[in-house]
């Protein structure tokens, strides 16, 4: 408890970030948030911005290849309660969605970014498919999308050290997979509700 709020402390100083809520508002439900990605402080930004009584619910959806290398790593995604996901070892019978299904069981809510990779920021990536995935096996998950603002500045690829700035999380009115409803056509309508977020930013 106290690491949490140090770290979540911290990261708020860097990024000097202010929330705002779209027709949407913090809820205990099971949730997906899904966001735009241009840094590795992306996941810690998004769940320290929730109120605590929901951070305590919320799984950062993180690759382990990273977070998993070396203590410090380690340490902070154990803090955040991230579920590591292995993007070298996919298994068919154990795929990425799986187990972040089976993870979440019926009360946790998710933190994912379905650009996959780190982006420059200057626009949102296209959406893989796990986003589409989750929604068809879980249709019930609120669907909540994210934009973050200028963290791609804070912490710039290839830095180790943040560069505190201004940024800005926008959380938007939550979506669904609708009934019939393709995988393009839904890949792209949630990538426009995260792109319409930036517009209003």
């Amino acid at each position: 408890m106290f690491t949490e709020l140090i770290l979540t402390s911290l990261a708020r100083f860097l990024s000097g970030a202010s929330v705002r809520w779209i027709d949407c508002q913090p809820d205990t439900c099971q949730r997906v948030y899904f966001a735009n990605h241009t840094s590795h402080l992306d996941m810690i930004l998004i769940w320290s911005a929730l109120p605590h009584n929901i951070r305590r619910l919320t799984r950062p959806v993180a690759a382990k290849d990273y977070w998993d290398r070396g203590p410090l790593r380690r340490y902070m995604a154990k803090t955040y309660n991230a579920l590591l996901v292995d993007r070298k070892e996919i298994k068919v019978h154990q795929s990425p969605v799986d187990v972040m299904l089976r993870e979440i069981g019926s009360t946790d809510s998710l933190i994912i970014f379905p650009e996959g990779g780190r982006q420059t920021g200057e626009t949102v990536g296209e959406f893989k498919s796990g986003l589409y995935y989750l929604s068809k096996k879980r249709p019930d998950l609120e669907l909540v999308p994210v934009y973050i603002d200028n963290m791609n500045r804070i912490l710039p690829r290839g830095e180790f050290l943040p560069v505190p700035l201004l940024s800005c999380i926008t959380f938007g009115p939550p979506l669904w997979l609708e009934a019939g409803e393709s995988k393009i056509d839904f890949l792209t309508r949630a990538r426009n509700a995260v792109i319409q977020l930036k517009e209003n930013d």
